[in-house]
């Protein structure tokens, strides 16, 4: 007789050595073809942390490891509920191993449809990593669909809607999407790991040790507390020091602005894109299918980029060659209830020196909730995280750490003013002498990284 697809055990143990969770174990058949499938290789060439490679040199690593932490991370967990928490003995509250290979799978998959330089690229082209990932798991024409179709026909539609948050079970839907989940222990440890920021680190095993599943979703037992306050901190670090850098942000405007040229000029003259630029041609013509995305990386975006260099538009072979240079935006912050009127006034004397501010400045404004408690009449609700109390009882956690309700509902972050490096350095100004009073003027408005009033 047969062994069914879905209970398909690997002969022996397949691991993956990796540097944050030493090994990653493989032990069923389906993880590991989900794993060889096209779609999931193509994640090697998409990089986990995009332009902030440009800030911290050493984070080249990969969605494709970054997937495959989330789900050592998840496989682990399961590894602990059904060992210390099975449904035989805890009912509703326990854990159903059932549960385990559709868990597995999404925890795998999650990140699946995510794109070059995600976030610039869906913001030019309006498209949607989340959609795109639910889309590759649904699809008859990949490989993922085809794979997870041998477990039962259902077997996609119930991956994908772990992903959509619309699963019944929520304990498996808060293992990879809630306010520590799956997916963000390993980000946190692996960017932190590849950026060189200590920091961002906290103690995973501590937190694994402490987590159990309820009714509702999962919980953390009262004597680990203060592992989970550290990850809210590690969180907090991560998001001020790495993710909302400067210097990255301003690699990521210069990128949105570069797409955001390509696409104008386009418009113009396409006949100037055929020849280089054709798998992103679809992009540009705002006709893409699935097939079209799935050939994209960010190799193909750079070899575009590479040649837009030679581009008879001016500013698109500028932007492309501030690009791959690292030459960045400069950037200040601001005030922007007061202070709107000023960069208006900044803008202006950046266009009398020739640079279309389009183009060549930007406002950018990053904010993060380090930790929120549930708020039911919010449009993007968060799962508050829940300390289990020796009684049985379940409370919030920032009602018992001072520590994290002190951050709690409380957005971090600030809005910044980018604009040409040159306008401050006199060493880029190639023609400092004739513009020295515009240059004058313009440095009147900065004061320790920030937009003053002039006096």
């Amino acid at each position: 007789m047969s062994i069914p697809y879905k209970a398909q055990l690997l002969p022996t143990e397949k691991v993956f050595r990796d540097p944050v969770h030493n090994y990653i174990h493989v032990q069923h058949q389906i993880i590991l073809d989900l794993i060889d499938s096209k779609e999931v290789q193509r994640l090697r060439r998409i990089k986990q942390l995009g332009a902030s490679s440009f800030t911290f040199h050493g984070a080249e690593h990969s969605r494709f490891s970054h997937s495959l932490g989330v789900y050592e991370i998840t496989r682990r967990i399961c590894d602990i509920f059904l060992r210390n928490y099975p449904q035989e003995k805890y009912g509703a509250s326990g854990w159903d191993d059932d549960e385990r290979l559709v868990a597995l799978c999404a925890a795998l998959l999650h990140d699946v449809g995510h794109g070059p330089y995600s976030h610039a690229f869906e913001y030019i082209f309006q498209t949607d990593h989340e959609e795109i990932t639910i889309e590759i798991i649904t699809s008859p024409e990949t490989e993922v669909f085809q794979i997870l179709n041998r477990v039962s026909p259902d077997f996609p539609d119930k991956v994908a809607s772990v992903i959509q948050k619309t699963y019944p079970n929520p304990q498996v839907v808060q293992l990879i999407s809630s306010q520590i989940d799956a997916d963000r222990m390993d980000y946190l440890l692996r960017d932190a790991y590849y950026t060189g920021t200590e920091y961002g680190t906290f103690d995973l095993t501590r937190i694994l040790r402490v987590i159990r599943p309820y009714e509702n979703g999962i919980a953390f037992s009262e004597n680990g507390m203060h592992a989970v306050e550290d990850y809210i901190v590690s969180r907090y670090q991560m998001y001020m020091q790495v993710y909302f850098h400067p210097v990255s942000r301003g690699m990521e405007v210069l990128l949105e602005h570069l797409l955001n040229r390509a696409s104008e000029v386009y418009q113009q003259t396409p006949d100037s894109f055929e020849a280089h630029s054709q798998l992103l041609l679809p992009f540009l013509k705002q006709q893409f299918t699935l097939a079209d995305y799935l050939k994209l990386d960010d190799g193909v975006l750079l070899t575009c980029f590479t040649q837009w260099i030679d581009e008879q538009d001016v500013i698109l072979a500028d932007l492309a060659k501030r690009f791959l240079n690292r030459k960045p935006l400069k950037s200040v912050v601001f005030d922007e209830e007061t202070q709107m009127p000023l960069i208006k006034e900044m803008q202006a004397l950046i266009a009398s020196l020739g640079y279309n501010p389009k183009y060549y400045t930007a406002i950018n404004s990053s904010y993060d909730l380090p930790y929120d408690f549930y708020r039911p009449d919010t449009k993007k609700q968060r799962t508050q995280i829940e300390i289990a109390k020796q009684d049985g009882s379940l409370t919030e956690l920032s009602q018992l750490s001072p520590l994290v309700s002190a951050l709690a509902g409380q957005s971090q972050g600030d809005h910044r003013f980018y604009f040409p490096k040159e306008m401050i350095d006199q060493r880029r100004q190639e023609h400092y002498d004739l513009f020295e009073e515009t240059y004058q003027e313009f440095a009147k408005y900065i004061k320790n990284g920030r937009i003053i009033s002039p006096e």
